[in-house]
Order: C-alpha cells, then sequence, then structure tokens
C-alpha cells in the first residue's frame, strides 16, 4: 500500500485527517506502518473514487468490504489473548482462522505478552495488535468500542483463572475486559490453566456464573501440562474451537433459514397510571432460549414484556408491556417456524375506566376500598396454536403451584401446543421466577420426560437440541 501516494492524491496530509476523522500523529503513524488501517479504507475508496481514480482498489492494496471495513471475509473474529503458556497455540488458531476466509483481529493481554510477540499475531492476521485501553494512537485508529461492536464473534483463547475471575466480576481495567463488557457479539471462552486451578471452588463458580450468562465454552481437556502435571486443563484442540466459534457465527447453526418467535418476561396490566397488575416473571429463561436458538443459527424474533435481562446478541427485540400488546406483536411475527411461549401473561386486565385511566386512584374519605372490575386477556398460546399461519411447532409453558403435570398436560391439549414445558412455581426453597435456575418436566403427545434440575441456560440449550431432532432430522 503506497501511502505517501493516496495522501499526495487526495490532497495532503490535512485533507486526509479530515476525511478518517484523525489527527497528525494518526496519519504520522500511518506512514511509518506503511498502511492504513481497514477501519480506515471504505472511506479512502470512495474518496479516491470522487477523485477520478480507476482502480483505487489496487492502490489500497485489497478489496475491502463497505460494511465492515475489514476485507471480503465471510466472518470478523475478535480473538483476546490471555496470559497463559498457552497462548503460543493461539496462533496456529489465527492461521485456522484465516484458512477459513474469516477476518480476524486480535486483542492481547499484559501477560500475554510475556509469551508471544504482538508482531507474530500482527503477521498471522494481517491487522494491526491491540493492548492499550489509552493509546492515543489506537483508539484514534480503531476506538476500543468500535473493536467491541464490528465482530461476529469475539473469542477468549486461552482463558485464564484470572481472566476468568475478572470477567466474571465485571472488571474493566484493561483493553480486553473493557471489550468483555461492551461488546453485544457472543463470547466463547477456551479456558487453559493448571489442573488443580481448573478444578478449585472459585473458579468453578466463576465458570457457571460467566456460562449462565451466556458465554459459550470450549472447555478444557485432560492430559500433560507444561507444569508437568497431568488432568484436566490443556486448552481444548484447535479444531474444537474453531468448530465452537463456526456455531457462533450468524447463519451458520443447524437452524439456519429457521424463523422462530418467542415470547418472554411478565407482562404489566395498569390498574391507573401508577400501579399495575403483574407477575414475578425475571424473562431468564424466555431470553435463555432466545440465546440458544440464535446461535443454533434460527432467525428470532423476541417478544419480551418489562424485563432486566438484555437482548441477546442476534435476535430481533420487540418491548411490550401489557398481554394485549404481547398477543398483537405475536400474530404480527407471523409466519415463523417455531413459537415459545415462554412469558408469564397475565389472565386477567382491569375493564377499562375512563374514571381511573389517566389518574392516580386515591383513598377517599370512604374506608372502603374501590371496586376493581377484571376481563380476560387474550390466550397467545391458543392463538398461534390455533392460527391458520401455525408455526411447525408450538411450544408452552406451564407454571403450577399444585397438580402441575396434570394440569400442564391437559393446557397442551385444550390449547392445541405440541409441547409443554412444565415447572413448579412458588417453593420458597427451589423458586423459579427471579432463579437462574430450573426444573421442568417436558411434555409431548408421546409421553412425560423429567428433566434434571439446571441453569435455565442448559434447559435453553437441551429444549433446543430437541428442537433441532424435530425439525432438522
Amino acid at each position: 500500500m503506497n501511502v505517501d501516494a493516496i495522501i499526495k492524491i487526495l490532497g495532503g496530509s490535512a485533507e486526509v485527517q479530515t476525511l478518517l476523522g484523525v489527527g497528525a500523529s494518526a496519519i504520522s503513524n500511518y506512514r511509518k506502518r506503511g498502511h492504513f488501517p481497514k477501519s480506515k479504507q471504505p472511506r479512502l475508496l470512495q474518496a479516491l473514487q470522487a477523485k477520478g481514480i480507476d482502480d483505487p482498489e489496487t492502490l489500497i492494496g485489497f478489496g475491502v468490504n463497505a460494511r465492515t471495513g475489514i476485507g471480503a471475509t465471510s466472518a470478523s473474529i475478535l480473538l483476546i489473548i490471555s496470559g497463559g503458556i498457552a497462548a503460543y497455540k493461539s496462533l496456529e488458531l489465527i492461521r485456522l482462522y484465516r484458512g477459513r476466509g474469516w477476518g480476524v483481529r486480535v486483542v492481547m493481554t499484559a501477560g500475554a505478552q510475556e509469551f508471544i510477540r504482538p508482531l507474530a499475531a500482527a503477521a498471522l492476521s494481517g491487522n494491526a495488535v491491540y493492548s492499550d485501553l489509552f493509546s492515543l494512537t489506537d483508539e484514534a485508529e480503531m476506538g476500543h468500542i468500535r473493536l467491541a461492536r464490528m465482530v461476529d464473534a469475539v473469542v477468549v483463547a486461552p482463558a485464564t483463572a484470572n481472566f476468568m475471575a475478572r470477567t466474571a466480576q465485571g472488571f474493566a481495567d484493561d483493553l480486553a475486559s473493557t471489550i468483555l463488557l461492551a461488546t453485544a457479539a457472543p463470547i466463547l471462552m477456551a479456558p487453559a490453566m493448571n489442573p488443580f486451578m481448573w478444578a478449585h471452588p472459585a473458579t468453578q463458580a466463576n465458570y457457571r456464573q460467566l456460562y449462565q450468562r451466556g458465554i459459550v465454552f470450549a472447555l478444557p481437556e485432560s492430559g500433560a501440562m507444561a507444569c508437568g502435571e497431568e488432568g484436566e486443563g490443556r486448552l481444548a484442540e484447535l479444531e474444537t474451537i474453531t468448530a465452537a466459534t463456526e456455531k457462533l457465527l450468524p447463519g451458520k447453526g443447524r437452524l439456519g433459514g429457521i424463523k422462530a418467535l418467542i415470547t418472554s418476561g411478565p407482562t404489566h396490566e395498569p390498574i391507573d397510571a401508577v400501579r399495575y397488575i403483574a407477575n414475578r416473571s425475571s424473562g431468564k429463561q424466555g431470553h435463555a432460549i432466545a440465546r440458544a436458538l440464535a446461535r443454533a443459527g434460527a432467525s428470532v424474533t423476541l417478544i419480551s414484556g418489562p424485563v432486566n435481562e438484555p437482548p441477546p446478541h442476534g435476535v430481533s427485540l420487540v418491548a411490550v408491556e401489557t398481554a394485549k400488546d404481547m398477543h398483537l406483536a405475536a400474530l404480527a411475527a407471523l409466519p415463523a417456524d417455531i413459537a415459545i411461549c415462554a412469558a408469564a401473561v397475565g389472565d386477567f386486565a382491569i375493564a377499562e375506566s375512563k374514571k381511573t385511566k389517566n389518574k392516580k386512584i386515591k383513598r377517599g374519605v370512604s374506608p372502603t376500598a374501590p371496586t376493581l372490575k377484571l376481563k380476560t386477556n387474550p390466550d397467545i398460546l391458543a392463538s398461534i396454536a390455533q392460527h391458520k399461519m401455525r408455526p411447525r411447532l408450538v411450544i408452552g409453558f406451564a407454571a403450577e403451584t399444585e397438580n402441575l403435570l396434570e394440569y400442564a398436560k391437559e393446557k397442551r391439549t385444550r390449547k392445541g401446543a405440541d409441547w409443554i414445558l412444565a415447572n413448579a412455581v412458588g417453593d420458597k426453597d427451589a423458586p423459579v421466577f427471579g432463579s437462574d435456575y430450573n426444573k421442568v418436566h417436558f411434555i409431548t403427545a408421546k409421553g412425560l420426560e423429567d428433566w434434571a434440575e439446571a441453569s435455565k441456560m442448559e434447559v435453553a440449550e437441551k429444549l433446543t437440541t430437541r428442537i433441532i431432532e424435530e425439525l432438522c432430522t
């Protein structure tokens, strides 16, 4: 790439600074490196074309994807290398990623640079390596927020015990940890450490916490370690990590081409301008299912009531408040191949009253409490199951405080669902609403399966596996 020639054609350093939105120090750094960062190349390409250059791609050096700015690759991976002896294997991982046509950007922690040199990672990836959160040059070229946002997947390999612990606690004291908090892309971690460190309760607690948040793991394998010990802690085989990475990429899973709609969370039914009727649903299970289906390649529309859960990466979120809103949004999302009604929809709403619609109900001089008149809410699960555009697979949930299996089986038949996942709620010792864990009974026309208690993410992945078996085999 002829940096000086490009700058001259475009009118000099000052013009290029204005064009790219950078300072003089960044231009000086581009000259020293002999190339412009790939994030800037789409803008350069357009400017050169405007100047009448017939073949700007040749002048810049190679073709550029105008959307991502990282070249004509099928996917964009951000690889974070943390400081363990297995860091040297990450160089081969870069080569495997590039061999699949994926663009790779690399972030190295300070510890990683004690094991391998950034120059090696830069040479293999074809991109600059980033490590300093407060580098003026790096921030001018590629801010850490953009690094976090312009990728299809983030991979941490190797992930040390220390890095996992800091991630679990939400630290943001270096570039790598800050990116993990700022990214909306799916994250894969490949732990590598001494067997005793991996088995330590603290590390296992961090692993479970990260897993429950939706981070995917390529778990360590057993074998001889660099320290001379043997056991579970070796970095997973690079082919395993590569395969796990591919599953995170848009449209790469078994459910590619499948459209799913999912309802999640509670509904809020207004009583007056201030109060509402609701339930304790957190939306964790519905959101976990949306995340699992999106990872499997499905195109997911997530219709969610008011929750604190962030929407999973790669799903289309429709935020609603009332059961009526959710019902309309669900029907608007049809046609779909799969419908999963995981929301805890309120059975009743307040019958509309002009007197209380836009103001707060107050206690009057009379000691008598006001009477609230209820009306029945629309039945979302039954509406979808009986719709002329009925999905191939309709799945509902049954949350009951008593006679769980009896009520759930009857619900499946009455509403026309294919499957029902039943769970007992209201037990103080084993709450479901708001908990990270769930115990479900899987009910189909063929019979009943009791699933062991597991995290809601594990339940979501198990359900996704069943869906794949049903629709794709």
